[in-house]
């Protein structure tokens, strides 16, 4: 009876947390396919909203989506060689290196923003493209690649490997194009998801090096709660989840395949 009881708790206390994340999310999502939030679905759904947004803030989207993507291959060209050269260096020395890598996401998005200001700020057209935005992400969201690679690489034994593929005459992009990557698959992959979910959701830092002509997708959200009328608001915060909840599930799906592989195999005991 005690063991019931506390399962019925545990249930209700789950489900009353489920419904205190979710239920914000769906009125939020409902006042932008609605005519009008105040009166309800009683007044008509409608599609006029988020082709309002559309209209609208379609620039701050491709923005977001072409930052993400250059983000992305930026951190995939140093943040898996980064992990690779840490993962056979080891020691100390390396694991400064990789405090190092990490300390940006320790570090308030606005103070990164205000160095990178002083910094580069004195050259006005880099100041006013995308690229300086993009600079942002990238110290933002490599940390994340760097850790992911660096996670799998540490728990398999590719240097075995690549010394037996050395052994056998393969030069040293032989062995990185064969060996090393493929074992970093999952990895790269899981780092990959993150830096794009990270990217496109950036508010903090972005919201500092913006400019009029370079808004992306999270500070067009800003924009429209405090210059347009609520529907408009919620119909850009549905754009939104269209846009973030695959690559959400997605990094779901990715972690669970990596736990699946490390999982060790059954033993069989012999008869």
């Amino acid at each position: 009876m005690t063991k019931n009881w506390i399962y019925r708790f545990q249930l209700a206390l789950t489900l009353l947390v489920c419904a205190f994340l979710i239920v914000p999310v769906i009125l939020s999502v409902s006042a932008g396919v609605t005519e009008n939030f105040f009166k309800g679905l009683s007044s008509g759904l409608t599609l006029r909203w988020v082709q309002e947004v559309l209209n609208l803030y379609l620039e701050t989207i491709y923005l977001s989506m072409m930052i993400a993507v250059a983000c992305l291959a930026i951190t995939l060209i140093i943040g898996v060689p980064a992990a690779y050269v840490l993962a056979r260096q080891g020691g100390w020395f390396a694991r400064l290196v990789e405090e190092a890598i990490v300390l940006p996401v320790a570090i308030p998005g606005l103070a990164i923003a205000l160095a990178l200001i002083l910094l580069y700020g004195g050259y006005r057209d880099f100041r006013a493209s995308w690229l300086f935005i993009l600079v942002g992400h990238v110290l933002y969201t490599l940390p994340f690649m760097v850790r992911s690679v660096l996670a799998v690489l540490s728990s398999t034994n590719f240097q075995e490997l690549e010394e037996g593929a050395a052994s056998l005459g393969a030069s040293f992009w032989t062995r990185f194009r064969t060996v090393v990557l493929p074992n970093a698959r999952s990895g790269i992959v899981a780092g990959s998801l993150m830096v794009v979910t990270l990217s496109v959701g950036e508010f903090n830092l972005t919201w500092m090096l913006h400019t009029p002509m370079t808004k992306t997708l999270p500070v067009g959200l800003a924009d429209s709660y405090a210059s347009m009328r609520l529907e408009v608001a919620s119909a850009y915060t549905l754009v939104f989840f269209v846009m973030i909840i695959p690559l959400l599930l997605a990094m779901q799906w990715v972690s669970r395949e990596r736990k699946k592989t490390r999982a060790p195999a059954p033993e069989t005991s012999s008869q």
